[in-house]
C-alpha cells in the first residue's frame, strides 16, 4: 500500500539474551525496544544492537530492520493482546512503507544516513518464541507481511519521526511483495526466479539460495 508520509514511527535497538527453548536456552537478538535517543545506524548495524546468529542475522545485507507499524492491528487481534513497537524484532518500524510499496533497491535518506533496500525478511522461529506461538513464524511468511532488511550507504543517526524520502528507484520494480511471493509461492516458476536474481541489489543469501533452486528445476 503506497502511502506519502513515509517516517519513522520508532527506532529499536536491543542486545542479545536467553531465552528457553523446549529443555534449552537459546540466544537471540528478538527482543527489541524503543530508543528515547537518537540512535546511529552503522554499516553493520544499530549502536547498543546485536544479533545472537550471525550466521543468519547482521551484515551489511541485513544491518537494519525494517517493519510496518500498519501491520500492527491485525497481529495485536489475532495473538489477542497489545504489541509495543519492535515486537517483531524490527529495527525501525515504519509508517507509509508496506511490503507493497518499497522497492528491492530502493534508497531512502534518513537525515544523514542513506538506506537501500537489500532484500525481504525471512522470520525465524524466535519471533514465534517472543510472542510464545510458535505458529506466528508461519503466519508472517504466508502473509507476505514479512519486513526487510536495509543496506545503510552512508551512516547517520535516526530517530522516531524521521522522514523518508525516496532518493532513488530501480526500473526494474521488483517489490518486497512480489520477492516474498516467489521465494515462498513460486518455487517452481523458473522465469520468476530468473526475474529476481536479476535484481542487482538482491542480497547475496538469497542469490545462492535461488540460484541453486533454479539450478534444480
Amino acid at each position: 500500500m503506497e502511502h506519502k508520509d513515509r517516517r519513522i514511527v520508532s527506532v529499536n535497538v536491543g542486545l542479545p539474551a536467553a531465552v528457553r527453548h523446549g529443555s534449552q536456552t537459546v540466544m537471540t537478538g528478538i527482543f527489541k525496544y524503543p530508543s528515547e535517543d537518537a540512535v546511529r545506524l552503522g554499516r553493520t548495524g544499530p549502536d547498543g544492537d546485536g544479533q545472537a546468529d550471525l550466521k543468519h542475522h547482521g551484515g551489511p545485507d541485513k544491518a537494519v530492520c525494517a517493519y510496518s507499524g500498519h501491520h500492527y492491528p491485525e497481529w495485536e487481534q489475532r495473538l489477542e493482546r497489545q504489541l509495543g513497537w519492535g515486537a517483531f524484532g524490527e529495527n525501525l518500524t515504519l509508517s507509509g512503507m508496506d511490503e507493497e510499496a518499497v522497492v528491492i533497491g530502493d534508497r531512502y535518506r534518513c537525515g544523514q544516513a542513506l538506506l537501500e533496500v537489500s532484500q525481504p525478511r525471512q522470520p525465524c522461529f524466535k519471533l514465534g518464541l517472543r510472542h510464545e506461538e510458535p505458529q506466528l513464524t508461519l503466519w508472517v511468511q504466508q502473509s507476505g507481511r514479512t519486513g526487510y532488511y536495509f543496506r545503510v550507504v552512508e551512516e547517520g543517526e535516526a530517530a522516531a519521526g524521521m522522514e523518508l524520502s525516496l532518493e532513488h528507484r530501480p526500473a526494474h520494480g521488483m517489490t518486497v511483495a512480489e520477492a516474498n511471493r516467489i521465494y515462498y509461492t513460486a518455487k517452481k516458476d523458473a522465469q520468476a526466479i530468473r526475474e529476481l536474481l536479476a535484481v542487482p541489489e538482491l542480497a547475496d543469501s538469497w542469490r545462492t539460495v535461488l540460484s541453486a533452486r533454479l539450478e534444480s528445476l
